[in-house]
C-alpha cells in the first residue's frame, strides 16, 4: 500500500488525538511519533475493510489503538452482540475472545467471521463444556439453565436464556422458573443471588464452578488500600468480582454502566476493579477523571493487535475463521434471541 504525506500525517494527528491521554505502555502517553509508528497500519487496514465490505468489533478491553484506530464498534458484548445481529457486512472481525467471535457468526450466519488470534480463549468459557452442562441438567431437570455469555456456542446451545452482566438480574427475575442452573461463573452467581434477595425475588441459583481469571484476583485489601490513601474515592467493580469486592464498591455494574457511571459521577479519584482497558476508553472518553490504578491485564484480550487485524483481513487463516455446525449455530442463536426479548427496553 502506498500512503502519501499528507495522508500519514493526517492519520498520525487523527490517531494522536483519539489518544493523547492514555498509555502507550507503562508510564509513557502516546505522543505524535508512537502515533506515526501505527498509522501506516491503521491506514493499510482501514482500506481493506471497505474493500472487503468488513467491520470490525472492539471489545472495551482490547488496546485503545485498535478501538480508535480501525473499530467500527466498541463496547461490551451485550452492545457488541446487537452490532453482530444487526451487521450487513460480508466480514466481521472481532477483536476480542473466542467466544465473541462465535456469538458474532450466530448471529451473522452468512458472514465470515474471523478472530485475529485462535489463542484468545478466556477462563470462563473454557471452565465448562457442552456436555459437562448436559450432565448438569440431568441433575437439575426442573431447572431454567442460563448462561452467561461468556461461554462457549455449545455451551448456548444447551442454554435456555443467555445473559450479560447487564441484563443478568431482570432476566433471572423475570423467569418462570424458581430454580436456575447458571453456568458458568461462580462469582457471579453469587452476586446474583445476593442482589435477587436484596430485591425480594425468590430464586435459588446453582452454578458450576468457572471465574474470571481478571475479576478473581481482586480483594477487599484492595479497597481498604486505596481508600486509605485517597479520600473521596469511588470504587467501581464489576460482578465478576469475589461478592465480598461487590459488597465493599461504590458500583459494581457491566462494562457499559460502569463506563456511565464513571461519567456521570462526580469524585476526585476512581479504582477501577476490572480489566485495563476499560481504563484505557475511560481515559479517551473523560480526561478529566483520574484513575488511581488497580486494574488488571487479560492475557486472552492482549493477544489482539493490529498486524494480527491486518492479516486476518488480508489472507485469514483457516484457524481464524469461526466455523459452527448449523443445527449447533440454531439452538445457540435461540438462547442469545431469548436474551434479546427478556431484556428491558429503554
Amino acid at each position: 500500500m502506498t500512503v502519501t504525506t499528507p495522508e500519514l500525517e493526517l492519520e498520525t494527528d487523527r490517531l494522536f488525538r483519539a489518544l493523547l491521554h492514555v498509555d502507550c505502555e507503562p508510564g509513557r502517553r502516546w505522543d505524535l511519533a508512537a502515533c506515526r509508528r501505527i498509522a501506516p497500519l491503521t491506514l493499510e487496514i482501514n482500506r481493506l475493510k471497505r474493500e472487503k465490505n468488513a467491520v470490525i468489533l472492539t471489545h472495551s478491553y482490547v488496546e485503545p489503538e485498535i478501538i480508535y484506530g480501525v473499530g467500527d464498534f466498541k463496547g461490551d458484548s451485550y452492545h457488541l452482540s446487537l452490532m453482530a445481529r444487526d451487521a450487513q457486512a460480508r466480514v466481521i472481525v472481532f477483536a476480542g475472545v473466542v467466544f465473541m467471535a462465535e456469538t458474532a457468526k450466530i448471529l451473522s450466519p452468512h458472514a465470515t467471521v474471523v478472530v485475529p488470534d485462535r489463542q484468545s480463549g478466556c477462563s470462563l468459557a473454557d471452565s465448562i463444556t457442552g456436555r459437562q452442562l448436559q450432565e448438569l441438567k440431568a441433575l437439575y431437570p426442573e431447572a431454567a439453565v442460563v448462561c452467561y455469555i461468556n461461554s462457549t456456542a455449545e455451551v448456548k446451545a444447551e442454554s435456555d436464556v443467555c445473559v450479560t452482566s447487564g441484563n443478568v438480574y431482570d432476566i433471572i427475575a423475570r423467569l418462570p422458573q424458581r430454580q436456575i442452573l447458571f453456568v458458568p461463573d461462580r462469582l457471579m452467581a453469587e452476586n446474583v443471588r445476593s442482589e435477587l434477595h436484596r430485591r425480594g425475588v425468590d430464586k435459588e441459583i446453582i452454578s458450576s464452578d468457572g471465574t474470571c481469571i481478571v475479576h478473581d484476583q481482586f480483594t477487599v485489601a484492595d479497597i481498604v488500600a486505596a481508600r486509605a490513601r485517597f479520600p473521596g474515592l469511588k470504587v467501581v467493580a464489576h460482578p465478576e468480582c469475589p461478592p465480598e469486592v461487590a459488597a465493599a464498591a461504590d458500583f459494581v455494574g457491566s462494562t457499559g454502566a460502569m463506563m456511565k457511571y464513571v461519567k456521570t459521577t462526580a469524585a476526585p479519584y476512581f479504582l477501577m476493579l476490572t480489566e485495563c482497558g476499560l481504563v484505557g476508553r475511560l481515559q479517551v472518553e473523560t480526561p478529566e477523571k483520574h484513575f488511581i490504578g488497580g486494574c488488571r491485564l487479560c492475557p486472552y484480550m492482549k493477544l489482539n493487535s493490529l498486524e494480527k487485524i491486518r492479516d486476518a483481513l488480508t489472507h485469514p487463516r483457516p484457524d481464524q475463521i469461526v466455523t459452527l455446525d448449523e443445527d449447533l449455530r440454531r439452538r445457540a442463536a435461540r438462547s442469545i434471541e431469548r436474551m434479546f426479548e427478556l431484556t428491558p427496553q429503554g
